[in-house]
């Protein structure tokens, strides 16, 4: 997914060389994204919290990552600490010579699990009558629903979320426990 998304802003100028890539994440997508940056000669900056793993810290720091840390309220994980690092990520963005990759609101990522899909389909044979996915931004289950659904549209497809984020039904974050589904 992040490089799906670099390349797409390489493509079409949002992102051009010597540029630095800006993005809130709890790690798993700023991990990626500072590989992907380090590969392809970007600089990266992930507003990350000590909420969050530090495990993926150091991993995106060994890629090269400058870290911006929003600090947490004893370690929980709020809707008022994700929208903090959402407009530090925002501010941050707006320096020359920056780019912010906007990963909620960015559909650039769902070309990148295509193969995911892909990938589910050789290893089953093809033979698959539903997939589960836990979802976040929701891109993943959206890239892969699509290669399911090109091989057999009637593939039952169900979202799973995290409770802090009660979202598909339409509670805000920070709601309680939940568990959605998409067909």
């Amino acid at each position: 997914m992040a490089r799906a998304v670099i390349e797409r802003a390489e493509a079409d100028g949002r992102l051009r060389v010597g540029d630095t890539v800006v993005e809130y994440t709890a790690g798993t997508t700023g991990v990626s994204l500072a590989l992907a940056c380090a590969a392809k000669g970007y600089h990266f900056h992930a507003v990350f919290s000590d909420a969050f793993s530090d495990e993926k810290r150091l991993t995106m720091k060994a890629f090269g990552a400058q870290i911006t840390d929003v600090l947490s309220d004893n370690k929980k994980i709020t809707e008022k600490l994700i929208r903090e690092m959402i407009e530090t990520s925002r501010k941050i963005s707006q320096q020359p010579g920056h780019w912010w990759s906007d990963q909620l609101n960015n559909h650039d990522a769902i070309t990148g699990y295509y193969s995911l899909g892909e990938e589910i389909l050789s290893q089953t044979d093809g033979k698959i009558d539903g997939f589960v996915h836990a979802v976040g931004t929701a891109h993943s289950i959206h890239g892969v629903t699509k290669v399911l659904w090109q091989h057999n549209p009637k593939i039952h497809v169900a979202a799973v979320e995290p409770a802090e984020s009660a979202v598909l039904s339409g509670e805000p974050s920070g709601s309680p426990p939940h568990c959605g589904s998409q067909t």
